[in-house]
């Protein structure tokens, strides 16, 4: 892997999307920064050229409490099998093809724990689409099947002690207790990252925050 910044990888995301749209994959572990880069990184493109880019959070694709409680699955929401995979890569088809004026997307609410679907819009003249989540590039089923639509990949990580202590302060944020956040981290975040360090593909660039 090629370690990168913003800039560089913004230069290189226009020159490949001369002609065409290009799906852009910024993988990583939870905590390492990936929703903050793709922000910067789709504004400091659109800064260049107005429209020229848009995203799209893997994290619209979570499956709903109502079906993660049916299954015995909440405690683990945010594990690989909690994302519905192939509504993830048909959105990824869709949007690669590009032959629709527009294309609604769904978002995902954080303060509600609900994804509302078609809660942004993504425009045809958009060339470069930034996808991000933990698992984009994670080597084994499904979700293998996505490498065949990304055209640029990026792992987005950060140091385990600065991994950590975000992982702390967005549980923080929403006013868990002391005993509730340390389960979550333990018991479903800490597992997460591991996953991703320990079972993903090698990204065409790094990129290091914190």
């Amino acid at each position: 892997m090629t370690e990168t910044d913003l800039d560089q990888l913004a230069t290189l995301l226009i020159q490949k999307a001369s002609t065409r749209r290009i799906i852009v994959a910024l993988a990583g572990p939870p905590g390492g920064g990936k929703t903050t880069t793709m922000l910067a990184l789709v504004d400091l493109l659109n800064d260049r050229q107005e429209g020229l880019c848009a995203g799209l959070p893997l994290d619209g694709y979570h499956y709903d409490d109502l079906f993660l409680n049916r299954m015995g699955w909440r405690a683990r929401k945010g594990a690989p099998h909690t994302f519905d995979v192939g509504g993830f890569a048909h959105m990824l088809k869709r949007l690669k093809d590009n032959e629709e004026a527009q294309i609604a997307v769904p978002v995902f609410d954080r303060s509600i724990e609900i994804a509302r679907a078609g809660a942004a819009i993504i425009k045809q003249p958009a060339r470069i689409i930034i996808t991000e989540g933990n698992y984009l590039l994670l080597d084994e089923q499904p979700w293998t099947g996505l490498q065949e639509l990304f055209d640029v990949t990026v792992m987005v990580t950060a140091a385990d002690a600065v991994i950590r202590q975000r992982l702390y302060q967005r549980w923080v944020k929403f006013d868990y207790a002391e005993d509730e956040i340390r389960k979550k981290m333990n018991d479903n975040d800490l597992p997460n990252v591991a996953k991703v360090f320990e079972n993903s593909r090698k990204a065409d660039y790094v990129i290091v925050t914190g």
